[in-house]
């Protein structure tokens, strides 16, 4: 068993073909399938189903996948180590929370680790950021979600074993121009913005799924665009919106906005790894900076990260995330 066979089978199940896996690792077709018929041998089992539509991986396959996670992020650990980098961490984050709450996470990471240089992607969606978590490319990330178990705001987790902790909430608000008729009441549900246009972004995103969640089929959808796009059309008058409270606070207070009296659920800043790259050295401490303490920690919340002279956490305290595919929340011991 070789590593650049281990990387071309990681790279299949990625991809899902061998000419896809090809043309991402550079080498032709046949050296892809080579490669794998040999690490089948090694190992002494399929690894894959063949069929028309592509490969999927068998018991045994799925099994290696997270073998060749582990074993290729140990590979580049030691890389990094040798070579005496200093450390990197490669954080994803959506864009709508980049400018927003990222930097606070960032100045964390600065203050506890100097060392660690950090590598911000907010060009990818949350599902390309939660697949490239899974498949090693990303260290951590940051998404919206709500409830107790990842995906529950109704988006299908990667087929990987994800653990998460929750950072803080992202409170909603419905919003409209000045004038709207719904503008004057005390109270408002669902069944009242019938007749009324809810400007949404694209299916998978985070605000149109809580929508989604709240109103149901109460309300006209209207695809626009992004939360700027979207807050822009509500502005003029062009229908309603449901947006983070962050992205239209300052139109509320300029008073091109205002605030519907919609009871919204918050949403959840929830921080996303691999709990198989924890053995890592680094990445524990980057999840604890990440962190932000809160005052009475409990389930789903994360406790003081501040560093205690205590000795190091045993089997008890130590975190024990699932490895379900729909992981429930991880809460970080006191360190």
């Amino acid at each position: 068993m070789e590593f650049r066979q281990l990387r071309t089978f990681e790279t299949v199940t990625r991809t899902g073909t061998v000419t896809a896996a090809a043309n991402v690792l550079g080498i032709a077709p046949s050296s892809v399938s080579e490669q794998i018929r040999v690490l089948e041998k090694s190992v002494g089992v399929a690894l894959f189903d063949r069929g028309p539509r592509g490969m999927t991986l068998t018991p045994a396959g799925e099994r290696m996948r997270d073998w060749a996670h582990r074993l290729l992020d140990q590979a580049e650990q030691a890389r990094r180590e040798v070579a005496e980098a200093a450390p990197l961490l490669r954080l994803g984050a959506l864009e709508s929370i980049a400018a927003t709450h990222v930097p606070p996470v960032l100045a964390r990471l600065a203050a506890r680790r100097p060392d660690l240089r950090v590598r911000v992607a907010s060009d990818r969606t949350r599902d390309e950021l939660l697949g490239e978590v899974a498949a090693g490319r990303l260290d951590a990330a940051l998404v919206l979600d709500t409830g107790t178990w990842l995906g529950e705001l109704g988006f299908e987790p990667p087929p990987a074993a994800l653990a998460f902790v929750d950072l803080e909430p992202v409170p909603l608000a419905l919003v409209a121009a000045p004038g709207h008729p719904l503008g004057g009441r005390a109270r408002i549900a669902g069944e009242d913005l019938r007749g009324h246009r809810l400007l949404v972004n694209a299916a998978a995103c985070s605000f149109r799924l809580a929508g989604d969640r709240l109103l149901g089929a109460e309300v006209e959808q209207v695809r626009v665009g992004g939360v700027a796009v979207i807050r822009a059309w509500t502005e003029q008058g062009l229908g309603v919106a449901l947006l983070p409270f962050f992205a239209v606070a300052d139109q509320l207070a300029a008073g091109s906005l205002i605030r519907l009296a919609l009871d919204a659920p918050d949403l959840t800043l929830r921080l996303v790894w691999r709990p198989d790259r924890e053995s890592l050295p680094g990445l524990r401490e980057v999840l604890y900076a990440a962190a932000a303490p809160t005052s009475s920690p409990g389930p789903g919340s994360v406790a003081d990260p501040a560093p205690h002279p205590a000795a190091a956490p045993g089997p008890a305290s130590a975190p024990t995330p699932a490895r379900a595919v729909a992981t429930t929340t991880t809460a970080l011991p006191a360190r």
